[in-house]
């Protein structure tokens, strides 16, 4: 088998892997009044979503990549995300739910018709290593965790029944935080064929000492910094964040409440006590700002949390997972394997080379960066994908989260976004100076 067919067997494998997902979490559990309904003017009608990805594909698969006739030109702006912000979609006049599959569907069936004449050995950087296929994947899955976040938010009761099993906790970790020692490391890619934009040039960061969490932040850890007052104590706030904490009126993560004393969360329809030993998840960077500096530490910068997740000081080189180059089964909780995040102690077999563990899965795990492009950053294939965010508005996070699918995470994968933000999976680990 050529190097060309196994790819396009990837690629091909990739594509009903990721539209099985999509369904899974739209036509296939959703009637046509909770696929169409606006659930929080932060996310569009799950509808939305659903004909968004097939019209993406479209554009780059068919029109770019093969050179074809559009198939439905008057629908492309009805599902351009920068044409129309999420509060306004629903009164757009969108595909019906019905018509939404049969579309991509039809997408679908002419990709993989074409996939056989695609060629990847060209200089065309698009096509190059199938990097388009790799980015239309992707963005697939990046949508199905923003559907995971819809779902979050619906008031419903449960529609995602299967709640999967997540890794039982392993050993505890020998100590809380380690060591990472001083010296250079490669951040950012230069030869991956699926890397995005804004994860290019690799470039050599010089850093100083610095100890980082082992695990992230548990549940346990962030109730002591609510019962110790830590959302009515300014000191611990950024300027901002304090704005944030009094005109939002929150007093904990979102989804938590206090029941005769004792803390319960909604997830997904189910309402359950707060497991302590679980990442604490949907907080924004204000809340895990205010931990930080309430706990006397502060949160990694990305360069930080790249190195530690990334660099193995023996090959001097970075991996494209902590443990390895290769994904691996029972070593992340990644791709909606369960429902939720995992215990203290699980997943130690995915520890990088650093031994910090759960660097991948989980939870997003906020970082003090601004999102800005690398020393030589050239935008490809196009602005709206990263430029645009490039500035101090938008906060960066990493590792992904247990809805992100191993395809669309990497330790070298940025992610972003306004630090008030809590629907998303987001978690976090703190650092501290080594003197």
């Amino acid at each position: 088998m050529t190097d060309d067919h196994a790819l396009k067997e990837r690629i091909a494998e990739e594509l009903g892997a990721v539209r099985d997902r999509s369904l899974g979490l739209t036509t296939d559990v959703l009637d046509d009044a909770a696929l169409t309904a606006q659930v929080s003017p932060l996310m569009s009608p799950l509808v939305w979503d659903l004909a968004h990805v097939g019209n993406y594909e479209e554009l780059w698969l068919l029109r770019a990549a093969a050179g074809a006739d559009a198939l439905r030109p008057e629908i492309d702006g009805l599902y351009d995300a920068f044409e129309h912000p999420r509060a306004e979609r629903p009164s757009l006049p969108l595909l019906p739910p019905r018509e939404a599959r049969a579309y991509i569907e039809t997408v679908r069936a002419r990709v993989l018709d074409t996939l056989d004449r695609a060629r990847f050995d060209t200089p065309d950087p698009l096509t190059a290593g199938g990097f388009v296929y790799g980015m239309v994947v992707q963005h697939e899955h990046q949508h199905d965790e923003t559907m995971l976040a819809t779902h979050q938010l619906r008031a419903e009761g449960a529609a995602l029944l299967e709640d999967g099993v997540p890794a039982a906790p392993g050993a505890p970790a020998p100590a809380d935080e380690v060591l990472i020692p001083a010296g250079p490391f490669t951040m950012g890619v230069s030869d991956d064929p699926w890397a995005y934009d804004n994860e290019r040039p690799g470039h050599i960061v010089d850093l100083p000492a610095y100890y980082l969490d082992v695990e992230p932040v548990s549940n346990a850890a962030y109730q002591a910094f609510i019962d110790d007052g830590g959302y009515d104590d300014p000191r611990w706030w950024d300027p901002r964040g304090w704005e944030w904490r009094h005109s939002s009126g929150k007093r904990a993560p979102a989804f938590w409440t206090r029941e005769d004393g004792a803390w319960t969360r909604r997830r997904f329809g189910r309402v359950e006590p707060v497991p302590a030993d679980e990442p604490v998840q949907h907080v924004c960077w204000y809340e895990a700002d205010a931990y930080a500096r309430w706990a006397g530490r502060r949160l990694p910068t990305e360069a930080e949390w790249e190195k530690a997740a990334a660099w193995d000081p023996e090959s001097a080189r970075s991996r494209r997972y902590p443990w390895g180059d290769a994904y691996e089964e029972g070593r992340a909780n990644l791709g909606q394997r369960a429902l939720r995040p995992s215990r203290a102690g699980a997943y130690a077999e995915g520890a990088s080379a650093y031994g910090v563990r759960r660097m991948v899965g989980d939870v997003w795990e906020w970082t003090s960066s601004d999102f800005h492009g690398y020393p030589g950053f050239r935008t490809f294939p196009y602005k709206e994908y990263s430029e645009v965010f490039f500035g101090p508005e938008y906060k960066v996070l990493r590792g992904g989260s247990w809805a992100t699918h191993p395809v669309a995470v990497r330790t070298t994968f940025r992610n972003w976004d306004y630090p008030i933000r809590r629907q998303i999976f987001t978690g976090f680990r703190t650092a501290r100076d080594a003197r």
